[in-house]
Formats: C-alpha cells, sequence, structure tokens
C-alpha cells in the first residue's frame, strides 16, 4: 500500500486537505482558548483596574421651569460620551449657578445683577458632579472604553429629559 495514492489520499483513507483543515483547526483551537494573550485576559483586568470617576460638567441654558424636579441628586442617568453610550452614571451632585447679567458703571467698571428678563427664570445654569466606574490608563480616565477629559461634550438621558453639557473637570478617587 502507498503512503499516497492517486487521488492525494494518506494510506488511501484521509484526503491531505481534510487533514490540513482539521490541522488548522486545532491550531486555532489551542491559540484561542489555551493560550488567550492580553485579549483573553482583558475582563479580567477590567474588573480589577475599575476605579470610581468624578466628572464635574457645565451645563449653559438647560431650560426647565424647575430642573431641580427633574434632577435629583443620586439618581441615575444615561450618558453618553463623545456621541459612544457608556450606560448609567450617578448624579452625585448639582448646584445651580445664578442667572447674571453685566452693566457698565459710571466710574469704568462693571457688576453683575440678578437677570431681569422674566424668561430667563426658564433658563438654569448648572455645574453637575458625575460619578461612575472606570479605569486609568496611561493616556488618562476612561468610561467604556471612552477617553474622559475637560472640554468633551456629554450628552445625559433621563425619562424627563435630554441634554447636553461640556467636561469641565475630571477626577479619579482611590
Amino acid at each position: 500500500m502507498a503512503f499516497l495514492d492517486k487521488k492525494g489520499r494518506l494510506f488511501g483513507k484521509i484526503s491531505i486537505l481534510d487533514l490540513g483543515l482539521a490541522l488548522l483547526l486545532l491550531v486555532v483551537l489551542v491559540g484561542g482558548f489555551i493560550v488567550p494573550g492580553k485579549s483573553g485576559q482583558s475582563a479580567v483586568q477590567a474588573q480589577l483596574n475599575t476605579k470610581s470617576i468624578e466628572i464635574d460638567a457645565i451645563v449653559i441654558g438647560f431650560n426647565a421651569s424647575k430642573p431641580t424636579d427633574i434632577l435629583k441628586e443620586g439618581d441615575s442617568t444615561s450618558i453618553i460620551i463623545r456621541n459612544q453610550p457608556y450606560g448609567e452614571i450617578q448624579l452625585k451632585k448639582i448646584q445651580q449657578l445664578p442667572k447674571t447679567v453685566t452693566a457698565s458703571q459710571p466710574n469704568g467698571t462693571v457688576k453683575a445683577f440678578p437677570d431681569p428678563r422674566p424668561e430667563s427664570r426658564f433658563s438654569n445654569n448648572l455645574v453637575l458632579t458625575l460619578e461612575g466606574k472606570g479605569q486609568v490608563t496611561k493616556e488618562g480616565p476612561v468610561l467604556g472604553n471612552i477617553p474622559v477629559k475637560v472640554g468633551v461634550p456629554i450628552d445625559l438621558d433621563g425619562k424627563l429629559y435630554n441634554f447636553r453639557a461640556s467636561i469641565i473637570d475630571v477626577r479619579v478617587k482611590e
């Protein structure tokens, strides 16, 4: 009996193509499951290196008649960072900024006064402190594979609201 016959079969029973395919499949399985490398450890590393990240965001012109009824400290909200959904994040602190207008004084100085316009009562400026879980990489803090930096726009989406804010501070809590 010949080692390889006319049809390309080993010992007349197994095709060389079938044997090559079986070996290739075996190499892929060994490479994927037994020796995963860094890609297989990413989920474990993400759980081990997770830190609490606080973000301060400013909202200019949040149009609502009663913003404190819509946004409440301690509530969770959905956040979208750079048009990429992150998930839920906690509203840790809400600070309402005063609504003022500037007026020049006769001596050349400028003073801030409460805004007298009636429509200004519906326009609110807020500083929100948000807290979520993320990683710290060499490029900085990351929430859901999206870097968070000062100046990055975020969208907050809840049952009664959807608005855009801008990050003004990022802190990593130990």
